[in-house]
């Protein structure tokens, strides 16, 4: 299989289109034949990390590498960054207003989801520049 390159611009102003870039994610891997519980997991970790950045960050960018062994998530926003990363690693913890949790979003679930279903997780985060999020999940 030759690697595959996905880049997606996550619009952080559109509820509506957070989402996309997991969904074209789950097609893509479909399309090479992953195992459903891969391509799963895979959405799960996309479409936290979509959603986290359209409530707290204003958007950003997510690269998506696929090769026969892995498939690599890089996730890079230019939002207010996660002032104590341990801290919201916890379980429903969250940052969100009122307005966001009033929608349905917010829970405090969306890191600790990318932790649980990915292989490897790195963040890396500093207040007032951003966060980036890698992402690895084993074929």
């Amino acid at each position: 299989m030759d690697p595959v390159h996905l880049h997606f611009d996550i619009d952080g102003s559109d509820f509506t289109a957070a989402g996309e870039a997991s969904s074209e994610v789950k097609r893509v891997l479909r399309r090479l034949g992953f195992d459903g519980e891969i391509i799963r997991r895979c959405a799960i970790c996309m479409y936290e990390g979509e959603i986290n950045m359209v409530i707290h960050a204003s958007g950003g960018r997510a690269e998506v590498y696929i090769d026969s062994s892995s498939i690599v998530m890089e996730l890079v926003d230019m939002g207010p960054g996660i002032p104590d990363i341990d801290l919201a690693m916890q379980e429903g913890y969250s940052t969100a207003s009122q307005d966001i949790r009033e929608l349905g979003f917010g829970a405090g679930m969306g890191l600790p989801n990318m932790k649980k279903y990915s292989d490897e997780m790195k963040i890396e985060s500093e207040v007032g520049k951003g966060t980036a999020i890698y992402m690895r999940i084993n074929a």
